[in-house]
C-alpha cells in the first residue's frame, strides 16, 4: 500500500508557476472562444434586421452552433485523449477564428449559418482541452478549483461581449465589429503554438492503445458505463441551460420586448449575470474542493432556486416584473455556470487519466443539449403565440424536472462507486458489512 501511495504521489503533477503559465495560455484561448460564442447574444436584434429573419430563424443561429458544439464533444474528447491538448486547441483556435471572420463578412443568412457552425466546431475543442491541461499540470486536489477558474475565465469572455462588443457593434456597425473581434483569435494562436505543452516533463501519460475504431468504441463504452460519467452529464444538463439560453440569445429580446427595458439597461442585467457567475465560481470551487459531499446539495439547490425565480418573474401580476425581481433573477442565473461545473467533479474521479477527455466530452454534452432544445423551443413558441414570453420560457421547467429525476436516480450508484475507489477494498468491504458503515460519511 505504501509503495502504491508513493507511486501515486510521484505521478501527481506538481503545479507551480510553470503550470499556471501553460494553463493560462489554454484558458486565454477558451476566453476568446467564449467571446465569439456569446457575441450573438448582444447582436440578436441586429442579426434579425440584417438577415431579415423571424424568431425561429434567429434561434437557428445559436441552435446550429450548439448542435455542432454538442455533437463534437465526444469526438473532441477522443481527440484530446489520442492527440493531446496542443494539437486540438490549435485546430480549435483556427476554426473559431475563421468562423467569426466569416460571420462578419456573410452577405446572406445561409452563409452566416455556415460561419456559426464553423465557429461552434472550433469552440467545441477548447473547454475539454483546458480541463485536460488542469488535470495534467496540477495536483488532483486542485481539480474542482481549476475547473471553476476555467469557467470563470469563460464568463469573463461573456462579459467582454456584453461590455465591449455591444457598444462597438452599435458604434461602427456589423462587419467592422465582428471582423475586428476576429483578430483576438490570431493573438492567442501565437503563444499557443510557441509555448503550450501537453504535460510537465516527467509526467507523460500512458500512451493510449492503438486500434482505430476499437479504441473509439472502447473509450466511449467504458466512460459511459461509469455511473459517475452519466451523473455528471445530467448535473451539467440540468444546471447550465437556464443561464446559457438567457445569455446566448433570448435574454436581450426578453428584457427589451417583454419587460420594456432599454438596451442599455438590459445589457446591464446581462452583465450582472456574468458578474454573479464569476463571483460564485470561486465560492463553488472552494466549497466542492473542501467538501465533496456538498456536490449534490449545491447542484439541486441551484436548480430549485433558479426555477423559483423564473416562476416568480413569469407569473408576476401585470405585464412587467419589477426591477428588483429581474435583478434577483439575474443574480441567481449567475449560479448556473458554477453549478454545471460540478458535473465534471463526478466524471473526473470515475475515470482513469487516459479516459478523462472522453468522459469530459460526454459530461459537457449535457448542458449544451439542454440549451439547444430550449433555444429552439422558445423560438418556436414565440412565433406560435405571438411573442408570449411567459409561455415560451415555461420550457425551462420541463427540462429541469427531467434533469432532477435523472440526478436522483443515478446519485446513489455513482457515489457508491466513488467511495469504493477512494477506500481500499478490504476497508470498504468491512465498512459495508458493519452497521456503522451503512450510514458513514461521504468522501
Amino acid at each position: 500500500m505504501t509503495g502504491a501511495a508513493a507511486a501515486a504521489a510521484v505521478k501527481d503533477p506538481p503545479g507551480g508557476r510553470g503550470a499556471v503559465a501553460v494553463w493560462g495560455i489554454g484558458v486565454a484561448v477558451y476566453f476568446v472562444a467564449v467571446i465569439f460564442r456569446t457575441s450573438l447574444g448582444v447582436a440578436g436584434l441586429d442579426a434579425a434586421d440584417r438577415f431579415h429573419v423571424n424568431a425561429s430563424a434567429l434561434a437557428t443561429f445559436s441552435l446550429l452552433q450548439l448542435l455542432v458544439y454538442a455533437g463534437m464533444q465526444i469526438p473532441v474528447g477522443l481527440m484530446v485523449d489520442r492527440l493531446g491538448t496542443k494539437k486540438v486547441l490549435t485546430l480549435g483556435a483556427v476554426l473559431f477564428t475563421a468562423g467569426q471572420l466569416g460571420f462578419a463578412l456573410s452577405p446572406s443568412y445561409g452563409m452566416a449559418l455556415a460561419a456559426r457552425a464553423l465557429l461552434g466546431c472550433g469552440d467545441a475543442m477548447t473547454f475539454i482541452s483546458v480541463l485536460r491541461l488542469g488535470t495534467r499540470w496540477f495536483p488532483a486536489r486542485r481539480g474542482p478549483l481549476m475547473a471553476q477558474l476555467a469557467g470563470l475565465v469563460g464568463m469573463a469572455g461573456n462579459l467582454v461581449s456584453t461590455l465591449v462588443l455591444a457598444p462597438v457593434l452599435h458604434g461602427v456597425g456589423w462587419t467592422p465589429a465582428f471582423a475586428g473581434s476576429a483578430v483576438a483569435g490570431l493573438v492567442v494562436l501565437v503563444p499557443l503554438v510557441l509555448f503550450l505543452r501537453d504535460h510537465p516533463e516527467g509526467h507523460e501519460p500512458a500512451s493510449p492503445p492503438r486500434g482505430g475504431g476499437g479504441f473509439v468504441r472502447r473509450q466511449i463504452r467504458e466512460s459511459w458505463s461509469e455511473p459517475g460519467t452519466r451523473l455528471g452529464l445530467w448535473v451539467h444538463f440540468t444546471t447550465q441551460f437556464p443561464a446559457m439560453v438567457f445569455l446566448l440569445l433570448w435574454g436581450m429580446p426578453f428584457l427589451v420586448e417583454a419587460q420594456g427595458l432599454s438596451r442599455t439597461t438590459a445589457g446591464g442585467l446581462l452583465t450582472l449575470v456574468v458578474a454573479s457567475n464569476m463571483a460564485l465560481g470561486l465560492v463553488y470551487g472552494q466549497i466542492v474542493g473542501r467538501r465533496q459531499c456538498s456536490r449534490i446539495p449545491l447542484a439541486l439547490g441551484t436548480v430549485g432556486l433558479t426555477a423559483l425565480l423564473w416562476a416568480a418573474v413569469l407569473v408576476y401580476p401585470g405585464d412587467r416584473a419589477p426591477m428588483w425581481l429581474l435583478v434577483t433573477l439575474c443574480l441567481v442565473l449567475g449560479s448556473c455556470g458554477p453549478a454545471s461545473m460540478i458535473g465534471f467533479d463526478f466524471a473526473r474521479p470515475a475515470n482513469p487519466a487516459e479516459r478523462q477527455g472522453t468522459a469530459s466530452g460526454i459530461t459537457n454534452m449535457g448542458g449544451f443539449l439542454a440549451s439547444m432544445t430550449t433555444l429552439l423551443a422558445v423560438g418556436i413558441l414565440l412565433d406560435a403565440t405571438g411573442d408570449n414570453y411567459r409561455i415560451a420560457f415555461s420550457t425551462v421547467f420541463v427540462l429541469e424536472a427531467l434533469g432532477i429525476t435523472q440526478i436522483l436516480r443515478l446519485r446513489g450508484r455513482a457515489l457508491s462507486r466513488e467511495r469504493d475507489r477512494l477506500v481500499p477494498a478490504p476497508v470498504a468491504a468491512s465498512a459495508r458489512s458493519s452497521p456503522a458503515g451503512v450510514g458513514g460519511a461521504g468522501p
